[in-house]
């Protein structure tokens, strides 16, 4: 099982990747890629398009071209940031740009990607951007808080359900604190694992303390 596969068998079906290209037919062609892998997807050809379609719901991934109109791919990758849209953005190069590249990167992007484009590279490139998302805070009254802010679909309990594990307790100890059986801790901690991509609760481990 590949890790795009691993991802979308779950929750890509709740993130929106846009697609911002001149190009019509690489909106269509990166679209079809991101729905199989099943994601939500928009496109834009334009600018204007791709502001419009932000007022309506911010995207969890961004994919521009670094030439777009008579605006570049720099331009929306700043605007996106000022912002303080925290979705990762991909600039997408009809030709490879070395300069521009590491002007890109400087600038936030997540990454830089030359046509033509490896799409198995560019899939597990975005489903790991959105797994890094996972932020441990520093410790307070000896516990370490945990923010997930990519696949923010976990829920309230889900979420206390990863701090305690976090912070090393027990199901036993951790049903205890929360007035729930261990069994239903058992449950939710499964849950939270296949939401990001873990395979085992020392890989949940992994995925928490290297965010």
């Amino acid at each position: 099982m590949t890790e795009s596969f691993y991802y979308s068998s779950f929750l890509n079906r709740d993130r929106l990747v846009h697609i911002l290209d001149p190009d019509a037919a690489t909106c269509e062609a990166l679209s079809v890629l991101f729905r199989l892998e099943g994601f939500q997807t928009a496109f834009s050809v334009d600018v204007a398009g791709f502001l419009l379609a932000l007022e309506r719901r911010r995207p969890d991934v961004v994919l521009v071209n670094v030439h777009i109109g008579k605006d570049s791919g720099l331009d929306v990758l700043r605007q996106i940031k000022a912002m303080r849209n925290a979705a990762p953005v991909f600039i997408l190069e009809d030709r490879p740009e070395v300069d521009f590249a590491v002007e890109a990167m400087k600038a936030g992007a997540a990454d830089v990607v030359a046509k033509p484009i490896d799409t198995e590279k560019l899939v597990k490139a975005v489903t790991h951007a959105l797994r890094r998302d996972v932020h441990v805070g520093v410790p307070a009254a000896g516990r370490r808080p945990v923010e997930v802010r990519g696949f923010a679909q976990l829920t309230p309990r889900e979420r206390e359900v990863l701090e305690l594990i976090t912070n090393g307790q027990s199901n036993k100890e951790a049903g205890r604190e929360l007035g729930i059986s261990p069994r239903t801790i058992e449950v939710h901690r499964a849950r939270v694992m296949e939401k990001l991509g873990a395979r085992n609760t020392a890989d949940l481990m992994r995925i928490v303390l290297a965010g």
